[in-house]
């Protein structure tokens, strides 16, 4: 009977699907000048037969030096798949270090490259490129330097898990990337803050400290749909407060952080991935969102529009420089 059981047990092995364990840590340790080179081919090749994808260059650097991805690794991979190659073929023996950079640097990276357009004397113009922004409005200056893991200590010892950006107080911020409002509010340690999950779920960006008193973009709310470069707040000193609305921090400044998601049992919990964003704030200084002031009212400059989500339910109407259902929600 046992030895049936047994055998009734391996039978439903064989066909029940097997669900693969979620990633559970990143060390993403990627220089801005690696990135950039990687990205540069991508967009250089984007309509040649053989489009090279930089997250793939990336992981094929990364899984051959231990995820440290120097300058020439990344040359190097690159160069290698430009033959007729798969990159797990240029891998070869390394090949399941690949796939887990590969993941890795998905969820990292996946959202800031594509296709977007921007409005442009009367019309959209379609380009391929770096599509997401530093979450600094151009025009305004700041000043920030690698301080992933330095020391907390208000409520508990704890670890700064993301990149803080000094500037001045009421300095516009703007989504780096297009995705759904998940947390807006107050919070003991972030003062006011929002967080926005990307659409493909897969990065949470978290904004904080935002401004006393006039924190949030007008009309901004939680659940709404935000674009790329879209207004988000103003940068602040809140925070360190159980009372909402409280300047107790010392400095102004934005803390931005992203949290990597790749099963919602990760989203909040002990384990939370969370990954320096110092160097790829550096990529996006390249490219940041315009904003004035007009009456008032903070108008973008140049309206944006990401080719990659058809299914984004609003649209920059270029008459009212507002975000407007669009005809196929």
């Amino acid at each position: 009977m046992k030895r049936l059981f047994a055998c009734l047990l391996a039978g439903l092995a064989l066909v029940l699907p097997v669900r693969a364990e979620p990633i559970r840590w990143v060390d993403f340790d990627v220089s801005t000048e690696s990135m950039a080179y990687a990205m540069q081919q991508d967009i250089r090749t984007a309509e040649q037969e053989k489009h090279l994808s930089w997250i793939e260059i990336l992981a094929l650097a990364a899984c051959r030096t231990g995820g440290k991805c120097p300058l020439s690794a990344v040359k190097k991979a690159a160069k290698d798949l430009e033959g007729d190659v798969s990159p797990e073929e240029a891998a070869g023996e390394l090949g399941k270090y690949y796939v887990y950079y590969y993941k890795a640097y998905s969820a990292a990276l996946g959202g800031l490259v594509g296709s977007y357009a921007i409005f442009k004397d009367g019309q959209w113009v379609p380009q391929y490129g770096l599509k997401t922004f530093s979450p600094i409005a151009a025009g305004y200056g700041y000043s920030h330097c690698d301080d992933f893991g330095v020391g907390r200590s208000f409520g508990f010892k704890r670890k700064h898990l993301g990149n803080d950006l000094m500037g001045g107080l009421g300095t516009p911020i703007v989504a780096v990337e297009g995705g759904t409002v998940e947390a807006m509010g107050w919070n003991r340690y972030g003062g006011w803050r929002v967080g926005i999950r990307s659409f493909d779920g897969k990065r949470y960006y978290y904004y904080a400290h935002l401004q006393k008193d006039v924190p949030f973009a007008p009309g901004l709310a939680e659940g709404d749909m935000v674009e790329a470069g879209q207004l988000l707040g103003f940068m602040g000193r809140t925070g360190y407060s159980d009372k909402e609305n409280v300047n107790n921090i010392e400095t102004v400044h934005l803390h931005f952080g992203m949290q990597l998601v790749f099963d919602e049992s990760q989203k909040e919990c002990d384990s939370e991935i969370w990954i320096d964003v110092y160097q790829i704030v550096k990529l996006l200084s390249t490219h940041r969102s315009s904003y004035r002031k007009n009456d008032g009212v903070w108008q973008r400059v140049y309206l944006y529009k990401d080719l990659d989500w058809a299914e984004f339910p609003y649209f920059s109407d270029p008459a009212t420089q507002t975000f407007r259902p669009s005809s196929s929600k």
